[in-house]
């Protein structure tokens, strides 16, 4: 079993050598740590009072007593550090993170309150508040680690899954609302309306094809620029991910070229190849060189040559 998670966290360490798997801005919302570490505490308090009867070494008690005093404070500091640990990586949510830093972290998480049982435990028992068979630091933190996997680890995971499945519902939704998707391979005509919704579904800009330069990905917004009525460079900020608008516009004029740009192919003015790859220029007045990324060279160079058939 151990084998096989290690081999995982290699898989994961690999993965976000290369940049691939950078863990999603959500998991470290506000909401998320609120609902997660809500769901970790009552998920431990049944776990713990599950437990007690089927452990002969576990010295947590219920009633008036006084393990049951030290019970309660152990819950209360173990519950202190969770929010803490959250309270810092949800201050620190503008900065990268990988899955596997996420991992690490809540593996970390699950230490400190292995090694905060662990000093309760010696403590309780040389105050003779508890009595407990196992003696040795490594005993006692080796079963401790068990229980963390069970009252810690999991709900994590479940927590996990559920705000991945929420995320994945509001994608589809605004999928579904969202006029200027189009299925079909062929270019977009020029005076063609892009429409860009927010996260929750709501319209937010509205403009055609032919005025776009590009999107560019900026946190949790896209930041549209565009010919303005007048002939300016403009701009427009909306709340969303920079994939799902290279999803919805697949197969058109729209292309990604790199991590923080989808461009459009019809405005490139200049492509050229140099010692770090592709770079273009667009027509529009005082616009960035913006570099192509080989993960997206092949679907730019050939929206490009589709359009000069």
């Amino acid at each position: 079993m151990w084998r096989n998670f290690f081999k995982k966290l290699l898989i994961l360490r690999v993965m976000d050598s290369e940049g691939k798997h950078t863990l999603p801005r959500y998991f470290r919302g506000k909401f998320q740590m609120i609902g997660t570490v809500t769901f970790t505490a009552l998920f431990s308090l049944v776990f713990m009072l599950f437990s007690i009867p089927f452990s002969d070494n576990a010295w947590f008690e219920l009633g008036p007593t006084k393990a049951f005093a030290f019970t309660a404070t152990f819950f209360a500091i173990a519950l202190l550090v969770i929010i803490i640990s959250r309270r810092i990586m949800y201050a620190t949510r503008r900065m990268r993170m990988t899955y596997l830093g996420f991992v690490l972290w809540i593996i970390a998480e699950a230490v400190i309150i292995c090694l905060l049982y662990t000093a309760f435990t010696i403590q309780g028992d040389e105050i003779g508040i508890i009595d407990i068979e196992e003696k040795s630091f490594q005993e006692i933190f080796g079963r401790a680690l068990l229980y963390a996997f069970t009252s810690l680890i999991v709900p994590n995971i479940i927590a996990g899954m559920y705000f991945a499945i929420l995320d994945k519902n509001k994608t589809i939704f605004k999928s579904s609302k969202r006029s200027a998707a189009t299925e079909n391979a062929t270019p977009l005509p020029e005076e063609r309306k892009v429409n860009l919704y927010d996260l929750g579904g709501t319209l937010k800009f509205s403009t055609t094809l032919g005025s776009i330069y590009y999107f560019e990905s900026d946190d949790n917004y896209i930041i549209v620029w565009y010919r303005g009525a007048g002939g300016e460079l403009s701009k427009y900020m909306v709340r969303n991910r920079l994939k799902s608008l290279e999803d919805n516009f697949k197969d058109t004029m729209l292309v990604r070229c790199n991590r923080k740009y989808v461009v459009n192919a019809g405005k490139v003015k200049v492509l050229r190849h140099g010692d770090q790859g592709y770079e273009l220029e667009l027509e529009g007045p005082g616009l960035p060189v913006i570099p192509v990324t080989k993960t997206y060279e092949v679907q730019l160079l050939k929206a490009i040559q589709d359009l000069s058939v």
